[in-house]
């Protein structure tokens, strides 16, 4: 399959929506299928918008235009027209049917949009994937998601090639054809969009469940896979079945087909797909056993399962208008996942996970030239919305409404969206304006965190009145301007807070009229600068601002290290005790960068020498207060980037922490935990290993070869995935001596895995130094890598750009040419992964100048090519500012 051509990009509005003339009342579909070629008939009943005067327009690319006819009478080449995309048809009437034949080349479709195959020619298997703008690639359709239809597909192949045929929608029939092929068909009874729409064909075997909904409906689940992976797929079994369970419960939502299909793919531009019963997982997010699949894949398996599946409310049953409206069913079904996640885990250490992963993804997104609201304004290639601030920042604006609501506020505010726009394509407008009803309250006023893009900060000082016995917080908002906004509004923050007393007790608020001696209030700050006086304070508190991240901002106050090092050791808030750490340790950070061993560095070594030495700290919390912030989040306390310094100073923070707590006490613990550790999935076991995997980082700070030995050793012995690969990521980022055994030995045992083969490329990209470079080169010309496999790309290459700091920015610029050329190849197979790739030059401007000026030239010369596609091209342009 061709990219669209870049050439042929032009922008389309919000302001400029407009409800579609014609809908589709029914689709029925009929498919030949072939891995060279395969044909499909399209039979559409079409609805006229009586106010509208529009001619019939259809969506349609790369389609091959075998037939047409319209009412049943074949239409001359006169009466229709097909160019650019777009098949134009005249004399088409209310309630006309419009029946075309197309043929489609799914094996040379390397853009994995539309139909395409799955694997090799002799064993792999057809599927589709629609989600934003696929279907056009299959059939003549309007391709939006506010046409919505009801849909029955037939589906026909040869027995032998495919013996497995799936659809959306309820099983309606099968039977053999006669020839050695057969046929089945699927009828879908809930109109739902075009980008919906699923099929999967081909030798696949199968585990199945019977289920139960809460309303008393009895469901088939059924997780399909390739033969070699099947017995993998127990736990995301599991996991679906926790899902429809916490749904029923927490939601009120029943699923509503009679059989609910999940298949596992290898091949996949995405996680996953939320097809109306037949979801598509990429195989990364599906397939698991202990010795394939680390504790984190674990819980992303659960997660992605269940975020799926919440899309059948949330996305399916009621979706989006519009793709600017992509937040309300992807930032609403990422805080469902999360919800969920955090009701089956830990909430405290999930909270810990969420932000963390806002803060590297999502800041240096909204602090770069590719920053967008979450629901733009404007956009070329609405593939290139599938981001951090449409799904995490969407996420986090949904909880700040779902906390001012409460648990049952926003319950009931849900019941009334779900109820009120059901069958129908909604908005931002819809839904808060539903939540608000359902509660008596205005809503709107968070729109504007909607449309407006940047990172808010928040600026915080205290001052106490001893005579008084008032403290007084002032606390002030602005956003920085991004493209496109210069000027930046004032949004309604809502703000966690409580205070401390010197020993660590939180003392009750006495803020204007409120005597009911609570100990930590949310206000809302809605203006530029607003200021707080809390009275019958005693002495100094210490604030603990921003509690549980009640909203996606960047906080800056002054405190001490004896501050932070208080609320590390006494806040009940998870979240913000580990926050107070983070805190502290990039305070340690700033004065090892500037050359000096402050307070902030003997505190924090001192308050995590002592939780180190804590038997009671939960070992996954520990693990998480013993690791600093990632290189990411560091380079963004810094005005000019230099990835080297940062990389060397984060490791100088680490080996100054290795040597307080002391090599004997690490190597104790480390043994501890070998002797302890289960190989379990319990909380228990996942937390032990989650910590030794940190201690045994720390020990190689200050004893590099009996860390090295010890992790030579569990690598060998290693009874899980999460043991093996954390023992070979040391040992290869070390460039231990016994780096090149342990990889021969892993590639032995695992080489015939793609997923685990995939671990095996990312840790060696993820080695420190200009020496990156000649590694990745190595390993993209091994056998086992190619460019058309999304996951390889992403493991290699992505691991290396947007992981891999110090060894992506050299200072000579070669990193940055050597990824634009890949790009370039990579755009011509598959431009949503090419494009998806390119963010990783967002963050260049900050960069120091000398890799400024490398990295623009190397984005430069990309932007300069004419055959870029319009993924790629409107990428590159917008980190230009063009």
């Amino acid at each position: 399959m061709n990219a669209r051509p870049d050439n042929a990009a032009s922008s389309i509005l919000l302001s400029q929506y407009r409800p579609p003339a014609w809908r589709v009342e029914s689709v029925e579909l009929e498919f030949d299928l072939g891995i060279d070629r395969t044909e499909v008939l399209s039979r559409l009943t079409l609805r006229r918008d009586p106010s509208q005067q529009a001619p019939l327009r259809l969506d349609g690319e790369e389609l091959e235009l075998l037939s047409i006819a319209l009412d049943g009478k074949a239409l001359a080449t006169s009466a229709y027209r097909y160019a650019d995309g777009v098949l134009e048809v005249e004399g088409v009437t209310d309630g006309s049917v419009l029946e075309t034949r197309v043929a489609l080349d799914p094996a040379n479709n390397t853009a994995l949009e539309g139909l395409y195959l799955s694997g090799t020619r002799e064993a792999g298997f057809l599927l589709t994937q629609c989600e934003a703008e696929g279907f056009r690639h299959i059939a003549f359709f309007p391709d939006r998601p506010d046409v919505l239809a009801s849909y029955t597909v037939t589906l026909r192949a040869d027995r032998t090639r495919f013996p497995v045929l799936l659809a959306g929608g309820n099983p309606d029939g099968s039977g053999d054809t006669g020839d050695g092929r057969h046929w089945a068909r699927f009828v879908d009874p809930h109109p739902k969009p075009s980008y919906l729409f699923a099929l999967v064909a081909g030798q696949l075997e199968k585990i199945e469940r019977d289920y139960i909904t809460a309303d008393g409906r009895p469901v088939k689940l059924v997780i399909w896979a390739e033969g070699d992976a099947i017995d993998r797929c127990h736990y995301a079994m599991d996991a679906l079945e926790r899902s429809m369970r916490w749904d029923e419960q927490a939601y009120g939502r029943n699923y509503d087909l009679d059989v609910f299909h999940v298949v596992a793919t290898h091949d996949f531009n995405m996680g996953a797909m939320e097809n109306k019963g037949l979801n598509i997982f990429n195989a990364k997010y599906l397939l698991a056993d202990p010795d394939t699949a680390t504790d984190d894949e674990y819980r992303a398996v659960e997660a992605v399962v269940a975020h799926e599946y919440f899309h059948n409310w949330s996305g399916n049953r009621v979706t989006c208008r519009d793709w600017f409206q992509l937040s309300l069913k992807e930032g609403l079904t990422v805080f469902r996942e999360q919800q969920f996640s955090a009701d089956m885990n830990s909430p405290a250490l999930k909270r810990i996970e969420d932000v963390s992963l806002l803060r590297r993804a999502q800041f240096p997104e909204d602090a770069g030239p590719l920053a967008h609201p979450v629901r733009p304004a404007q956009y070329q290639e609405i593939n290139n919305f599938y981001t951090a601030t449409v799904y995490e920042k969407g996420s986090e604006l949904v909880r700040m409404v779902a906390g001012k609501l409460g648990r049952e506020g926003f319950r009931r505010g849900m019941d009334l969206y779900f109820e009120r726009n059901d069958g129908r394509a909604a908005t931002l407008e819809d839904f808060l304006g539903a939540l608000g009803e359902a509660n008596a309250v205005d809503l709107m006023p968070y729109l504007a965190w909607y449309g407006q893009a940047g990172t808010p900060r928040i600026k915080a000082s205290g001052q106490y009145d001893d005579a008084k016995r008032c403290y007084t917080l002032r606390l002030t908002q602005r956003t920085a301007p991004t493209p496109g906004q210069a000027e930046k509004a004032a949004l309604p923050i809502p703000i966690k807070l409580a205070l401390f007393d010197a020993d660590g007790g939180m003392l009750p608020l006495h803020l204007g009229d409120a005597e009911d001696g609570a100990t930590e209030r949310v206000i809302v700050l809605d203006r530029a600068e607003q200021s707080l006086v809390f009275a019958q304070v005693d002495a100094e508190p210490v604030p603990s601002l921003l509690r549980g991240f009640s909203a996606p901002t960047i906080l800056e106050f002054d405190y001490s290290p004896q501050q932070l090092a208080l609320l590390l050791r006494h806040d009940a808030d998870g979240f913000n005790r580990w926050e107070a750490g983070q805190q502290l340790a990039a305070q340690a950070y700033d004065a090892l960068r500037d050359g000096s061993r402050t307070q902030a560095v003997q505190a924090w070594c001192d308050a995590l020498a002592a939780l180190f030495a804590d038997g009671d700290i939960d070992d996954a919390l520990l693990a998480d207060l013993l690791t600093p912030p990632s290189e990411i989040e560091l380079a963004e306390r810094e005005q000019e980037v230099d990835p080297v310094r940062i990389h060397d100073t984060r490791r100088a923070l680490q080996g100054v922490l290795a040597e307080h707590i002391g090599a004997e006490a690490l190597a104790v613990r480390y043994r501890t935990l070998m002797t302890q550790a289960g190989d379990g999935l319990d909380a228990a076991s996942q937390a032990g290993r989650r910590l030794k995997q940190c201690v045994l980082e720390l020990w190689e700070r200050v004893d590099s070869a009996s860390a090295q030995a010890a992790a030579a050793m569990q690598c060998a012995q290693a009874r899980t995935m999460t043991d093996r690969l954390a023992a070979l990521a040391l040992l290869v980022h070390s460039e231990s001596a016994e780096a090149t055994t342990a990889l021969a030995q892993f590639r032995t045992r695992h080489g015939n895995d793609p997923l685990a083969m995939d671990k095996w490329f990312a840790v060696q990209a993820m080695v420190p130094g200009e020496g990156a470079l000649a590694r990745v080169k190595g390993l993209a010309a091994d056998p086992a890598f190619t460019l058309k496999n999304p996951n390889r790309v992403r493991a290699l290459l992505g691991g290396w750009a947007r992981s891999n700091l110090s060894g992506f920015h050299r200072a000579d610029g070669a990193g940055y040419r050597y990824l634009a050329d890949r790009l370039r190849e990579l755009d011509a197979l598959n431009p949503q992964v090419a494009a998806r790739l390119a963010t990783v030059f967002n963050g260049w401007r900050r960069l120091e100048q000398g890799r400024r000026e490398q990295a623009r030239a190397a984005i430069a010369s990309l932007a300069s090519e004419s055959t870029l596609s319009r993924n790629l091209g409107e990428i590159v342009r917008s980190m230009l500012g063009d």
